[in-house]
């Protein structure tokens, strides 16, 4: 974004402009879904929540869509989602996706296999049981990017 057009909307919406701003610098998340699925509108809304622009696409199946974008079964999840490039599989907390983008490691993606208890839109009141987000390498092996609940 230039300079001037910068200004240009920070002037025309005052302090407003700055949470549009850097929901603008973020890129969007397409999410491949089931029409039924409840738990994975929870989170796209969290998703949306942290800033993100999300697209929704809804399928039968989100086996195919995994498959296309290169995310291994082996860490399937309810839902499906790329963004700048990676997969991001099941319940990934939005500011790992920040970490991940930020960071921009040589890999797959993310991924919260399972559908864990007290994840993003998996919460069940207090709640919260412990749960890792994978990195998922180019190599289809995994690594500890993040534990929950945070210590």
């Amino acid at each position: 974004m230039k300079r001037r057009s910068l200004l240009a909307l920070i002037a025309a919406t005052g302090a407003a402009g700055v949470p549009a701003l850097a929901r603008a610098e973020r890129p969007a998340i397409h999410v491949f879904k089931s029409a039924y699925c409840e738990c994975c509108a929870a989170w796209v809304e969290h998703l949306r929540g942290a800033g993100f622009t999300v697209k929704v696409t809804v399928v039968d199946d989100t086996t195919a869509a995994r498959k296309r974008l290169g995310m291994p079964d082996a860490f399937g999840s309810c839902h499906t989602a790329s963004v700048a490039g990676y997969v991001l599989e099941g319940h990934v907390p939005a500011a790992e996706v920040k970490r991940l983008l930020a960071t921009r490691p040589d890999a797959i993606g993310l991924a919260v296999p399972g559908m864990p208890v007290g994840s993003p839109g998996m919460e069940v009141g207090t709640r919260q049981d412990p749960y890792d987000v994978l990195l998922v390498g180019r190599n289809g092996r995994s690594t500890v990017f993040a534990t929950y609940p945070k210590r």
